[in-house]
């Protein structure tokens, strides 16, 4: 193999590498996702009214990192008071559904009755962004006073 050979194969190894460097580092896991949660929590048995407003803030890095976000919504009627998308806020996420999966009723009833404080896992099948393919997805769901909130990651 020719020098200039060798050396296209090696950038475009270092190329491949970086890519799935920067991909990997797009996701969030579980040890952030449950710290991000935990960060939820306090804030909101601190302030609802301000802890809520950041949450829906997606400059806010402590509630929006990554892909890692933290939603709520309302235990009593479902309906969401933080999401990712400030579309969702008021829809009740019962109506959620991924394919045959109502994810969102399974997550409404996750922590409905959960006494405050526990937290609670779901599994789910959901699409990466930019993709068709579904893979494991897991909500770290907890119940502080009226608020079900939660962080997803993917597996």
């Amino acid at each position: 193999m020719t020098r200039s050979a060798v050396a296209c194969v090696l950038a475009s190894l270092a190329l491949s590498a970086n890519v799935a460097l920067a991909a990997a580092e797009q996701f969030g896991g579980p040890e952030e996702a449950r710290a991000m949660l935990d960060r939820a929590v306090a804030a909101l048995k601190t302030d609802k009214t301000a802890a809520l407003k950041q949450f829906n803030d997606k400059n806010s890095k402590q509630f929006h990192d990554k892909d890692l976000y933290v939603f709520c919504f309302n235990v009593a009627d479902g309906n969401f008071t933080a999401y990712q998308s400030p579309a969702m806020l008021g829809v009740d996420v019962r109506e959620l559904k991924m394919q045959e999966d109502p994810i969102g009723q399974r997550a409404f009833d996750l922590v409905h009755d959960t006494p405050e404080g526990e937290v609670r896992t779901m599994e789910y099948n959901f699409p990466k962004a930019g993709a068709k393919k579904m893979v494991p997805k897991e909500s770290i769901e907890t119940r502080v006073g009226d608020q079900g909130c939660g962080v997803t990651y993917f597996k």
